[in-house]
């Protein structure tokens, strides 16, 4: 598969969660929460942090430019057992390349604190699965009503190696960094991808037409505007016909907007803000993920 496809896999996960396929690359510089990569000496520095005792990791991330969120409206959306299947696709590759899995999962505690867990899966489909071999899986841990996010997990299999991340997010900086874990500080209002993404579901396109917000991936902090486009678009996917709402996504790294590449986001026009459809509008191609299944 050529590198070209190898980066549309890396968009399409980034739809979900950034950072994935920029920690699979880096793999061998970043640590483990609650423990050190074999290669690591437990002082070394990761990429953009802090020397690393043996009782936490603390990473400080710079976000002079990236603003609150603006404009949200919020409704409680979520639901505690949902389950969203997808197909993704490249326009220039008449099959299915990837599955993709959404989950609400219950509400649980951290550090005291009543979080959603959110979930996202992500797997190839043969034949691409035979020379790119995809297993991954994220997951949120995020503040009802805000969605703003207390813990991101990453745990990547790619071609056979094995990554985890856990990460503690501090907006304050009067909370402590946990022993034992990997944290970093990052804005007031910051959203992991999963967050985000169903902050965009709970927000009310008919009062607003613009959304920003910090999104942290896992490895950076970036400012991310989603601006409703249309109100009223007719979407068909496998999943079925729905009316919906339009929003184009923007991502921008300390300041500059990511270069000829956008998202865009379709959520039906229904009480449950169920995203249908997600785009990747690339130079050389365009990355759909389609509604296959509501569970």
């Amino acid at each position: 598969m050529s590198k070209k496809v190898q980066t549309i896999f890396a968009i399409l996960i980034v739809s979900l969660a950034i950072g994935g396929y920029w920690y699979y690359t880096h793999r061998a510089a970043l640590i483990k929460m609650g423990k050190y990569m074999p290669e690591l000496p437990a002082r070394s520095t990761p990429p953009g942090g802090t020397a690393a005792s043996p009782a936490a990791t603390m990473k400080e991330l710079p976000g002079n430019s990236v603003k609150k969120d603006v404009g949200a409206v919020n409704l409680p959306i979520l639901r505690s057992g949902e389950s969203l299947e997808y197909a993704a696709n490249i326009s220039k590759l008449n099959s299915t390349i990837a599955n993709i899995r959404l989950v609400v999962g219950q509400q649980q505690s951290v550090e005291g604190k009543p979080a959603w867990h959110l979930q996202a899966f992500a797997h190839t489909e043969n034949p691409y699965r035979m020379v790119f071999e995809l297993d991954d899986q994220f997951d949120s841990y995020s503040e009802p009503g805000a969605l703003t996010s207390l813990q991101y997990e990453m745990h990547l299999n790619e071609r056979g190696q094995k990554v985890d991340s856990i990460q503690r997010l501090l907006s304050s900086t009067k909370e402590p960094v946990p022993e034992d874990e990997m944290a970093v500080r990052v804005l007031p209002g910051t959203r992991d991808p999963l967050g985000m993404l169903n902050y965009l579901r709970g927000t009310d396109w008919s009062k607003t037409t613009e959304v920003r917000s910090p999104v942290y991936d896992g490895r950076k902090l970036y400012d991310v505007r989603a601006i409703l486009q249309s109100r009223y678009e007719a979407v068909a996917v496998p999943a079925g016909k729905f009316n919906a709402s339009k929003i184009e996504i923007h991502v921008i790294d300390n300041g500059t907007e990511m270069k000829d590449t956008h998202f865009l986001l379709y959520l039906s026009n229904d009480a449950t803000r169920t995203p249908v459809l997600m785009e990747a509008v690339l130079p050389i191609a365009t990355a759909r993920v389609e509604l296959t299944k509501v569970n």
